[in-house]
């Protein structure tokens, strides 16, 4: 069997240029990767409309119960100004021990560790006990709409089991082995429109301004004590992400004010309880000022927490043998596709440390990369023990 180096993959899959939603080529190459190994494969296209198509990939080698997956995306944000990095984002370079490239530790890094890891596993037990099987998206950046949701549902259909998921996300704040999430809070976002009376500014009266009626509400709702925090979670909070007056004129009291804000929010709540407190809010104000209000909302996940069972805690004690830290428990950051798949499997998250994510110049620790094929390495061997 051909070995496949961890540091090598990364360097390949950094290549294609996959800003969500393109493929750019990536999913077909991963695909043949896998065949090689073994693996029997499907690339699912999903189309909704309104949404970009996404080309998501599913892998599955051996038959056998129990079936552990790995999940993941090779979607990435785009670079900003390539001018801004030392390097081409597209041409993985190595610099210091660090592999610098976009998607290197978000997640494309993750991705190749699991095939080498894999790689190594399958090398070693060619007649394992079970079923190894990767789940990865092309959506996770993106609207989230065409990928691992739809791949979910796909696999619900099929009655595909899954026993246990180890998403790859980036997961350590500053070093490998710090942090691993079995949970997230939910997100919520709200775009709210008041409608007011245009007029002219000297007139007040013959006018009802709106930017008025939504300053008030968005001091209320910032103000909203949502909860404490709970044992596993920290406290919910509300962000106001935009304000838009679309007024060219400086004499006129316009006739719409927008404000977009987005709720994080713990497991002492869901979304429908939410969008009913803020709905008594939007309602009392508005009919106080005599306006009218339209509220649009997107969940793009509800809360949720696995609770730890003997793979969370055989994992917990993997990382330690190899890092040297025991990883903390968390369900800190933002949203992941865990939210979906926990569905249909328990699971939990844990890839590389996240600095750079997002930023100029994204780069992996080499060490950091070497550690964490090992990681899940052992993660099998222990698993399949």
């Amino acid at each position: 069997m051909q070995k496949l180096n961890e540091l090598q993959l990364a360097k390949e899959l950094i290549r294609f240029p996959s800003i969500t939603p393109v493929d750019a080529g990536i999913m077909k190459f991963l695909e043949k990767k896998l065949k090689k190994l073994g693996f029997r494969t499907k690339i699912l296209e999903f189309k909704e409309k309104g949404f970009h198509p996404v080309k998501n990939l599913y892998a599955r080698i051996g038959s056998k119960t129990p079936n552990f997956m790995f999940a993941g995306h090779l979607d990435v944000v785009p670079p900003g100004n390539i001018k801004d990095w030392t390097v081409n984002p597209f041409k993985p370079f190595i610099k210091r021990g660090h592999l610098i490239g976009r998607g290197a530790n978000d997640m494309k890094g993750s991705v190749a560790a699991f095939l080498s890891a894999v790689n190594t596993f399958l090398s070693i037990n060619k007649k394992f006990d079970g079923s190894i099987s990767l789940l990865i998206t092309g959506d996770e950046e993106g609207d989230a709409i065409n990928g691992t949701r739809k791949v979910v549902e796909y696999l619900k259909k099929r009655k595909e089991k899954i026993n246990f998921c180890l998403v790859g996300e980036p997961t350590n704040p500053n070093k490998l082995g710090e942090m691993m999430k079995i949970g997230r809070r939910g997100s919520l976002t709200g775009r709210l429109t008041i409608f007011g009376q245009q007029g002219h500014v000297a007139y007040p009266k013959r006018a009802n301004n709106p930017s008025t009626i939504i300053i008030k509400i968005l001091k209320e709702i910032k103000e909203v004590n949502f909860d404490k925090g709970t044992k596993d979670f920290q406290p919910t909070n509300l962000e106001v992400t935009q304000i838009k007056i679309d007024n060219t004129a400086d004499n006129v009291i316009p006739k719409l004010a927008e404000a977009t804000f987005n709720i994080r929010f713990n497991n002492r709540h869901s979304s429908s309880s939410l969008k009913k407190r803020l709905n008594k809010i939007f309602t009392k104000i508005s009919k106080k000022n005599k306006s009218k209000f339209k509220i649009n909302y997107r969940v793009s996940g509800e809360a949720f927490l696995t609770k730890p069972n003997k793979t969370t805690y055989m994992i917990q004690s993997t990382i330690k043998k190899i890092t040297k830290i025991k990883p903390k428990l968390s369900t800190t950051g933002g949203t992941s596709d865990l939210r979906f798949i926990r569905t249909i499997s328990p699971g939990l998250e844990f890839g590389l440390v996240g600095k750079t994510m997002h930023k100029v110049d994204e780069a992996v620790s080499l060490k950091d990369l070497k550690n964490l094929t090992k990681i899940y390495f052992n993660i099998l061997k222990n698993y399949f023990k």
